[in-house]
């Protein structure tokens, strides 16, 4: 361990080895010296070793050969401009840190992390968990059957595991650098943490990287290394929190489309918000143009062939404005839809007091929602006073002088996504909810969850701490200030907005026929060729249902690992569609 310490300091100060002083330290340390290069494979690419390899030119040379769709690095590179030299039209510097935690540092957790487990992917079942997670963190997924064999060094990968529901809710890789390349000094790395960004689960990260570390400090090695983007703040924050300390030393990649953010720079494309943005990284996929003409609002201009077209995230050129028409304003929605013959509430137009007295009266329990709105603003749900309502209807107001009421239906909330009168996906959407430890108030933890939400989502998701918040705490008998029963579960919102913290649960798979053939009606009715459609529903496999509402820009980005984008670039530039 001394031996390795003093390595490890040299290394920190910049003095990295060269390859002939690696293969004396492997003599030294009695072990043989490498044949060949080390590669591993991963699943979503290589790992090249750098320091196992003779000169630049071979780890240029491998570099290159990188299979298309995959994503090879090279790390521990002592030289990197002498790889770059070989190819410099075609391999960059990767900007991501490298940072190592010596395990001598390593302090173990004083609190338990609940609700979960962690253990080795294995089954077909377990890897289709991983890669969901990897896919909806815009990650690439694992190919098992390519993956470097662990007898011969391969790697390791782990998965955090529900406790209620089964899911995988977090991934991480691991890498034991003995068994991979016989490194005399000892040493692991982790690769491709990702965490579900709708896990209400606190810890899980964090839990997932000392799992890493406490099973290779239970294996006798000495320390573990990782790769960090430089402006992943939280992760370098959860990082420095356990201990880990910047390491001076490179990885170099080969230019492709998945790493172009990083060797092109932050253009006017990082700016734009994540629903824009899966349309931009799939068109830059198929080698189409783009044009970024308002980052702030989510418009650009997509050129194909001499054809351009606009978006503003999901809505396009496509879709006329009086087909927007219909879906913003709620009264003309509700006039078309039932004329289409489909299912929908009672509904009205906010009136005098004793008019919306009445309709109170007659269904029991209702909703109150401005006529144009969005993104759950102005909306209160089962709402059972007069009081209730004509406060609810004050505060719809704020966003349409016109408020509608509508009779109240229990169910959950569906997104059906109709693309090109087509159905794209489907999920249920949850309301934000919280957990209780049994020690911090439900403030805190709604706090702690909104940071959550808003670093999954690029800041689209956060719970806002207003009167339907508190509304739907205090139905509940509790306050802010309440300090929730550890694994107590509590909804803190009664709409399923995913702008307001809600969650979704993809139940494309199981998606009920009659449903399915409601959404397309509904889209054809509205004339619009692309749809979020919003329903009620007893469960996503039964038929019944009611209508509530229909959006005309629809985030495409919440239904992933769906194929939402590639269906939304079909539908815009047919001729660019890859052969299956």
């Amino acid at each position: 361990m001394q031996k390795s310490q003093a390595y490890g300091q040299r290394l920190l100060r910049g003095q990295a080895p060269s390859y002939q002083r690696l293969q004396a330290r492997f003599a030294e340390d009695g072990k043989e010296e490498p044949r060949q290069p080390v590669a591993l494979q991963c699943g979503w690419g290589r790992l090249l070793i750098g320091h196992t390899y003779p000169d630049a030119a071979r780890l240029a040379a491998d570099l290159l050969e990188e299979r298309s769709g995959e994503r090879d690095i090279a790390l521990y590179v002592a030289a990197p401009q002498q790889v770059l030299a070989q190819a410099p039209q075609q391999l960059f510097l990767d900007p991501s840190d490298t940072l190592r935690l010596w395990f001598s540092d390593y302090r173990p957790a004083r609190r338990p992390f609940r609700g979960f487990h962690i253990r080795r992917a294995q089954s077909e079942g377990d890897w289709a968990g991983v890669n969901r997670l990897y896919q909806t963190r815009g990650m690439l997924p694992v190919d098992s059957r390519r993956l470097t064999p662990r007898e011969e060094g391969g790697p390791v990968y782990w998965l955090a595991e529900d406790l209620d529901s089964g899911q995988a809710i977090g991934a991480v890789m691991g890498l034991n650098h003995a068994e991979a390349f016989g490194d005399p000094e000892n040493g692991s790395s982790l690769w491709c943490l990702a965490v579900d960004p709708q896990c209400t689960r606190p810890g899980v990260g964090e839990a997932l990287v000392r799992h890493l570390i406490e099973h290779y400090q239970s294996r006798g090695l000495s320390y573990l290394d990782l790769s960090v983007l430089h402006d992943n703040r939280q992760a370098k924050a959860l990082y420095a929190k356990l201990g880990f300390r910047d390491l001076p030393t490179f990885a170099v990649k080969r230019k492709n489309s998945i790493n172009q953010p990083l060797f092109m720079g932050p253009g006017p494309e990082a700016e734009l918000n994540p629903y824009a943005r899966i349309i931009v990284d799939e068109a830059h996929r198929r080698g189409i143009e783009v044009q970024v003409d308002d980052a702030a609002a989510g418009i650009f201009t997509l050129i194909h062939g001499g054809r351009r077209i606009r978006c503003r995230e999901s809505l396009s050129d496509l879709t006329s404005a009086v087909s927007m028409t219909l879906c913003q304003d709620k009264l003309l929605t509700h006039r078309y839809l039932r004329r289409a013959g489909l299912e929908l509430p009672a509904q009205r137009l906010a009136g005098s007091t004793e008019e919306n007295a009445a309709f109170l009266a007659e269904h029991g329990r209702i909703v109150v929602k401005p006529v144009d709105g969005e993104q759950g603003k102005g909306v209160a749900v089962d709402l059972r006073t007069e009081e209730e309502v004509e406060h609810a209807i004050e505060a719809a107001r704020r966003f349409d002088s016109r408020v509608l009421l509508e009779s109240f239906h229990e169910g959950l909330d569906l997104r059906i996504l109709v693309i090109g009168y087509e159905v794209v996906a489907a999920a249920i959407r949850r309301p934000a909810e919280v957990q209780g430890d049994g020690r911090h108030s439900i403030g805190a933890l709604i706090e702690a969850q909104s940071r959550r939400r808003q670093a999954a989502t690029g800041g689209e998701s956060r719970i806002p701490l207003d009167e339907e918040t508190q509304r739907t705490l205090h139905a509940a008998g509790y306050d802010y200030d309440s300090v929730l029963p550890e694994g107590t579960r509590l909804a803190v919102r009664r709409t399923a907005n995913l702008h307001t913290g809600g969650t979704l649960e993809d139940v494309t798979a199981q998606l009920h026929p009659t449903l399915a053939d409601a959404a397309v009606r509904a889209a054809r009715a509205l004339d619009i060729p692309v749809v979020g459609l919003d329903l009620l529903v007893e469960a996503a496999d039964q038929p019944r249902y009611v209508f509530i509402e229909a959006n005309e820009r629809a985030g495409l980005a919440n239904h992933e690992p769906q194929p939402t984008a590639e269906k939304f670039v079909d539908l815009l530039f047919p001729l660019s569609q890859t052969p299956s």
